[in-house]
């Protein structure tokens, strides 16, 4: 919702988001690595399903960059009035 109050130069964080998804991913490939050399299955185990957890976001991240910037009001548009869900039924 928009109240008006938005910064003009607003930027999206998806971009930190992909690099902090990268160095997350390294750590865990490193760890699942790690713990299966030391033979601790479940640590290993953890690290992994981990890995599939950041994997799943990261390519979430790069379809939503790929979408590229989405339609925003300019400031000659008022801000919207906030739900206050006073709604007739």
């Amino acid at each position: 919702m928009r109240t008006g109050s938005e910064p003009a130069t607003a930027r999206s964080p998806l971009r930190m988001r992909f690099w902090l998804s990268i160095w997350g991913l390294v750590w865990a490939i490193g760890g699942t690595a790690a713990f299966s050399a030391t033979d601790r299955p479940g640590w290993a185990a953890a690290c992994g399903a981990l890995t599939a957890v950041i994997a799943v976001d990261l390519t979430m991240i790069v379809h939503h960059i790929h979408q590229g910037p989405h339609y925003q009001p300019g400031p000659d548009i008022p801000p919207y009035e906030p739900d206050r869900g006073n709604r007739r039924r």
